[in-house]
């Protein structure tokens, strides 16, 4: 994902984003990929860009929103991550059609007990341009200076360490040891607004998976098998903060599992750029025509408008596949006013969620940071 996108106008993006951020999905299906003992290869010719993205920046404090209109988190990985899940929710809805051919194109299946899963002929790889923000990156290249080797008691002592992004910056910060908790009028007011960094949040989806708390009602858990790195990267470093810090997690309830990323970099990292990013963000989606730009700073359309991304928007999309497709669920009740409740319907995926932040405090890794409950309590409106 690009961390660097000051070369990109958004009135001339045209192929410049794909350069940029990649979310691939491989089909190791028997018509393209033979598969065997001795070949644990992927071919990449079978490869489908699934989204694409950009951006460094997290929403300015003033604009947060509590109806859900709003992106919070523009970093490109976390954009690509939101562009994903309106590919997962296209997939499922192909399962609304009445005629079973309808469905074979789609990357899920039935389960005969409810719900859906993933293929098994589906893996899902992430390019990166550089390492995420976070611990990821203490290790990187052209990040260790003297000051830091001189005084290497203090890099030991956060490192591992849950951090949080900085509010309208760039760079992250390890949470306080007592943090205190975000409230609405206190961010309002002046408090900097509390954002975890990429590399914790990729760290979380490597227990609860990509698809988030709402898709969780309908589908099993769906992972990602790699990431590459194009620059800035530690592969051992990277190995340990992705997958090692929480490794005594215990036992998660069915079907969620620490996940053990496969990680590389590429052969010709990208040169360092100097500079101050802009205060953009891009994403584009398989199978929608066009390219949308996010102002980072408002969490809205460079027009005003509200995100295809935002929360709001992906609620709706929600709420009428559950009308649709809720009664395949083993969960399935009236459709839920809040989208805060609509959240609480995957149990599984909540008892995991809590059980990661639990193994993360007793680590001594700090507490997950989470943004004021009030900008989940919104109802949806048409």
């Amino acid at each position: 994902m690009e961390k660097r996108e000051r070369d990109l106008d958004p009135k001339r993006m045209g192929l410049d984003c794909e350069r940029n951020v990649g979310c691939r999905v491989r089909r190791k299906s028997n018509q393209k990929l033979i598969k065997s003992p001795d070949n644990k290869g992927l071919d990449p010719r079978q490869a489908q860009v699934i989204a694409l993205s950009s951006g460094t920046k997290c929403i300015s404090g003033e604009y947060l929103n509590d109806q859900g209109l709003v992106v919070n988190d523009c970093h490109a990985e976390i954009v690509a991550r939101r562009a994903f899940v309106h590919f997962l929710y296209s997939q499922l809805e192909l399962h609304l059609s009445k005629h079973q051919e309808d469905w074979e194109p789609s990357i899920f299946v039935r389960l005969k007990d409810g719900g859906y899963r993933l293929k098994e002929n589906i893996l899902f790889h992430l390019y990166v341009s550089t390492s995420p923000c976070g611990d990821a990156r203490l290790n990187s290249p052209y990040e260790i200076t003297t000051n830091l080797n001189n005084n290497k008691h203090i890099v030991r002592k956060f490192r591992g360490h849950l951090r949080t992004k900085i509010e309208s910056g760039e760079g992250t910060i390890p949470v306080r040891s007592h943090p205190a908790v975000q409230t609405w009028d206190g961010v309002l007011l002046g408090e900097q607004l509390i954002t975890m960094s990429c590399t914790d949040k990729i760290a979380r989806w490597n227990i609860l998976g990509l698809q988030g708390g709402l898709l969780s009602c309908f589908i099993e858990p769906v992972y990602l098998h790699s990431i590459v790195v194009g620059s800035l990267h530690h592969t051992g470093h990277l190995s340990r903060v992705m997958s090692h810090r929480i490794g005594d997690i215990g036992p998660l309830p069915t079907p969620y599992r620490h996940n053990q990323l496969l990680l590389s970099g590429v052969s010709h990292a990208q040169m360092r750029q100097s500079g101050k990013s802009p205060h953009f963000s891009v994403n584009w989606i398989m199978g929608y025509a066009d390219l949308e730009v996010i102002n980072a700073m408002t969490g809205k359309r460079t027009c005003g408008g509200s995100s295809r991304l935002c929360k709001h928007m992906l609620y709706a999309r929600w709420t009428k596949l559950y009308g649709k497709l809720g009664t395949w669920i083993p969960s399935h009740g009236d459709i839920p006013s809040l989208y805060c409740e609509a959240k609480l319907m995957a149990p599984m995926y909540q008892s995991a969620k809590q059980q990661l932040f639990s193994a993360l405090q007793k680590a001594g890794l700090g507490s997950w940071m989470k943004k004021p409950p009030e900008q989940d309590q919104f109802l949806l409106t048409v």
